[in-house]
């Protein structure tokens, strides 16, 4: 068991306080994303921290961010974008190479899904040979823009042999998805799972969905991990508790709505709709760090370093005793 870094976020930490902190909570392994260290693109550092990750026993995955173009003159640019974080992953001694296609579904590019995830191919199919030459695998993380069907066909077309998932439980509900249902779909190409908790609940103008600390939302994480070790390969298990963001409403009840999703399948969103119906808004303090529109009051900041340091800590312990991870501990 490890701990993603993007949860710690407002702790402005550099990545060697990261890694004491993960050895300091006694468990296996840190998943680098998004590094706010002054020093992240540094060929030197990517060494010392590889060094340090050793030293500390701790498996150390990373990546990079989107890689999906907006326009076709930015190709190119993608496409050295991905090869820049192969060589920061393979430097860092990362296995796998995080990779995210886009923010979310109202980020993608005009035009129709198909013309998107044919663009993801191609981009991917233009970087297999640097990818398998550096003995790496291409992780694309479940986001909040593909469904989980879509996702295979991307990583299926591009071929398996250096691409896979990267398996993040609260991002299917931002695209109307039961986690269980990602799993199913994806299984065979999981590189990486990171748990997030989520409340999915009915609300008058469709279903509501907040991120919430593990254990505390209506994601049956024992049944879910069951289910992973029966179909996936063998992987690190990362806690990843992003929260302090408010609900967010899939307004499904307005028929302009489903043009966002013209293929969606009825069996999934039927499965999803009945995870609504079981839940209920979350009852418990939180400190809301996004707030629509405008940056978080200078005020929030220690109180968001707080929650997050809090929120994780609570996570990592409910993962250990609920659900029996963790091989240091």
């Amino acid at each position: 068991m490890g701990l993603n870094t993007y949860c710690l976020r407002a702790l402005r930490w550099h990545d060697k306080p990261l890694l004491d902190y993960c050895a300091g909570l006694k468990l296996d392994a840190v998943f680098l994303q998004d590094s706010l260290d002054p020093a992240t693109s540094d060929p030197a550092h990517w060494k010392e921290v590889r060094d340090y990750a050793t030293r500390l026993g701790l498996h150390l995955e990373t990546g990079g961010g989107g890689i999906l173009p907006r326009t076709p003159d930015a190709f190119e640019a993608s496409v050295k974008n991905i090869e820049y974080n192969v060589t920061r992953a393979k430097a860092l001694g990362s296995p796998i190479v995080r990779c995210v296609l886009a923010a979310d579904r109202g980020s993608l590019p005009p035009g129709p899904a198909e013309q998107h995830m044919e663009t993801a191919i191609r981009l991917l199919r233009a970087v297999r040979s640097r990818v398998m030459d550096a003995g790496l695998k291409l992780a694309i993380e479940v986001h909040k823009d593909f469904q989980a069907w879509e996702h295979r066909i991307i990583i299926e077309s591009a071929g398996r042999e250096f691409v896979g998932t990267y398996l993040d439980t609260g991002n299917p509900v931002f695209v109307l998805e039961d986690p269980m249902t990602t799993l199913e779909e994806l299984a065979p190409f999981v590189l990486t799972v990171h748990l997030r908790d989520s409340v999915v609940y009915e609300h008058p103008r469709g279903i509501a969905v907040q991120w919430v600390p593990l254990g505390e939302g209506h994601i049956d994480f024992k049944r879910f991990l069951a289910r992973a070790r029966e179909i996936c390969p063998p992987t690190h298990i990362y806690i990843k508790p992003i929260t302090g963001r408010p609900p967010y409403v899939h307004q499904y009840l307005d028929p302009g709505f489903w043009k966002t999703y013209p293929k969606a399948r009825a069996g999934d969103f039927a499965r999803f709709l009945a995870m609504a119906r079981g839940g209920t808004p979350y009852d418990k303090p939180m400190v809301v760090e996004d707030i629509p529109g405008r940056k978080a009051p200078e005020a929030f900041t220690a109180a968001i370093q707080h929650q997050q340091k809090e929120h994780m800590e609570r996570s990592i312990a409910y993962a250990r005793r609920e659900l029996g991870l963790g091989v240091r501990s």
